[in-house]
């Protein structure tokens, strides 16, 4: 059909507000839904006590029927109702509506309100003074305006927006697994390459001129100062001094008193997601760093930093330093500094350890050119939704 011979209404013409509205008093316990932002649908809040708030109704959801947060549809909290959430219920802040089944398909209701234009046109329309005071009244969202062919083509556009989402989909899966698989056979390469050979193991303390943290103080950030780093410039084999805080130069003074880091130190993730992740410092750059970093600088005369870290970064590796250096004080744990330094490592000569160091780099290094051509294909995956949205809504599709 073309787009010239598609009708254009107001929502208003084909949707009208339902009245779902059951008295709180009445409800001694309900499932209470919510609505996610960006278009990503209903979500489980879990059981409630409607009477021990202070609305005095709430929406009871109906399949089929659409949802709108009136504080957040600007956002996308725009959703039709699954039959997962068939009698589920919602606070008055989220108006329900219902299609007129003569003129409107729910789900082509549904992937038109995927579309970020329609969050734009919505924002505009909205009330408030800032970007969290902004409502979207029923009235509001009602006097949008949608494409609206037959029910017949209206099916159809469904069916092949779904049939190309799935495709989409599936890329998505097949991408994050090939990332996977990849990710698994390096780690188990890494284990076999640690495992080669039954190596002497010595106390990482008599491995390094220093096994140190950075401060314990709650850091005072400024506009201007000094660079300062925490966890989260800490990944494995990355160090990530990009995005960073600053402090003052006195307390950076105060911070790197006792010692400062330096090309080549080691920097080990203390606490988090994370823990147990390590770097080397590969750029001249000065900073201080928080207790959620420890830093470590390797005698190199015994092992070399890159050696120490493709270890620390090893399934194998990983697993000892949490099963054995993981100390208290954070709610999910922290690797302890004497803990850390009684903690065995395998020292092989240091020829063997650049000949263990250059086959794990090769690996790396392929890992990382899948990744980053991964991240290149997410991109793109990414805009093939909004793109085939577009294309169908103004009758291209």
């Amino acid at each position: 059909m073309s787009a010239a011979a598609v009708q254009v209404v107001r929502l208003g013409e084909v949707l009208a507000q339902s009245d779902r509205a059951i008295a709180s008093s009445e409800l001694p316990e309900v499932n209470l839904a919510g609505v996610y932002s960006f278009a990503r649908g209903l979500f489980k809040r879990g059981p409630m006590r409607p009477a021990e708030t202070s609305y005095k109704t709430y929406n009871r959801l109906v399949r089929d029927d659409f949802v709108i947060s009136q504080p957040k549809a600007w956002e996308g909290a725009l959703a039709r109702v699954t039959d997962e959430f068939e009698g589920w219920f919602l606070s008055p802040v989220f108006p329900t509506f219902t299609a007129d089944p003569r003129r409107l398909l729910p789900a082509y209701l549904e992937w038109f309100c995927k579309r970020r234009t329609v969050w734009q046109d919505l924002q505009i329309l909205s009330k408030g003074m800032g970007a969290r005071r902004e409502t979207v009244s029923p009235e509001q969202f009602l006097s949008l305006e949608i494409p609206l062919p037959p029910l017949d083509e209206q099916r159809r556009i469904v069916a092949r927006i779904e049939e190309l989402a799935a495709k989409v989909e599936e890329a998505r899966g097949l991408r994050s697994a090939s990332v996977e698989e990849l990710t698994a056979l390096s780690n188990s390469q890494a284990n076999a390459i640690f495992g080669r050979e039954n190596y002497t193991t010595r106390p990482l303390g008599e491995l390094c001129h220093v096994i140190t943290d950075g401060t314990h103080q709650t850091p005072r950030y400024v506009d201007e100062g000094a660079i300062f780093l925490s966890a989260q410039n800490v990944k494995p084999f990355r160090f990530l001094p990009q995005v960073h805080r600053k402090v003052s130069f006195e307390d950076y003074a105060v911070y790197t008193m006792k010692n400062k880091p330096s090309l080549g130190d080691i920097l080990l993730t203390r606490v988090g997601a994370g823990i147990g992740e390590a770097a080397v410092i590969d750029q001249d750059i000065d900073f201080a760093i928080y207790v959620s970093v420890a830093l470590i600088r390797p005698d190199t005369c015994q092992i070399t930093p890159e050696f120490l870290v493709h270890w620390l970064n090893s399934p194998i590796g990983r697993s000892h330093s949490r099963s054995k250096t993981l100390g208290r004080g954070h709610s999910q744990g922290n690797l302890n500094l004497n803990l850390l330094r009684s903690f065995p490592v395998p020292v092989p000569p240091i020829a063997c350890q650049n000949q263990i160091v250059a086959e794990l780099d090769a690996l790396q290094a392929k890992v990382e050119a899948v990744k980053s051509l991964q991240t290149e294909t997410a991109a793109e995956l990414d805009a093939m939704l909004p793109a085939i949205l577009d294309k169908a809504f103004k009758g291209e599709l």
